[in-house]
């Protein structure tokens, strides 16, 4: 999602980065998986992704950190802030509307700490994680970002390597061509 939210405005790479991190930092509070699947057996198990995956990167707070640092580090602020702001809120709504464990737990989204912990966010009418919705955004989401690479000349894989990206978007072009410049009305 935070993908197609920098391809919203003329991004260099690294605001494209910075959006596209914003849209998906939230989900940093889940490192804590690892941790407790390694000590669950142990006579101190570590509940760190039970107790604090949608709460610390979930929340007011931490858009707030995350906005500050676009603004920080991008190059035109007020377009890359306002992006990185909407990226993440969107993983949070997405989070909001689709992500029901396999068991029907909802993760309640604590959106006003660390100000408050009065508003936990749920949704009644939350979809499974794995449900047909989730599968249908993530296809179009993908297509979408292909059809960008082919036409735009970058993709996501340069947020890791230009040289894995160059190769992504030769293989692109190869396969489907060069894409035609707009070049205005044509006359007759």
């Amino acid at each position: 999602m935070g993908w197609t939210v920098a391809q919203t405005a003329q991004l260099d790479r690294r605001e494209r980065a910075i959006v596209c991190l914003a849209g998906v930092i939230p989900d940093l509070d889940g490192a804590g998986l690892l941790a407790e699947i390694l000590t669950r057996n142990s006579p101190h198990p570590l509940t760190w992704w039970s107790d604090y995956h949608h709460v610390l990167g979930h929340n007011l707070g931490f858009a707030l950190i995350v906005t500050a640092l676009a603004f920080a580090f991008g190059r035109r602020r007020a377009v890359t802030t306002g992006l990185a702001a909407l990226s993440f809120h969107l993983h949070l709504l997405c989070d909001l509307v689709g992500a029901r464990g396999p068991d029907g737990y909802q993760w309640p989204l604590p959106y006003l700490l660390p100000f408050s912990n009065v508003w936990n966010l749920t949704w009644s009418g939350q979809w499974a994680l794995n449900a047909w919705p989730n599968l249908m955004l993530t296809f179009v989401l993908l297509g979408l970002a292909l059809y960008w690479a082919w036409q735009r000349g970058h993709s996501p894989v340069e947020l890791i390597s230009r040289r894995a990206d160059r190769a992504v978007i030769d293989a692109l072009r190869q396969r489907f061509g060069t894409p035609r410049l707009n070049a205005g009305p044509t006359s007759s």
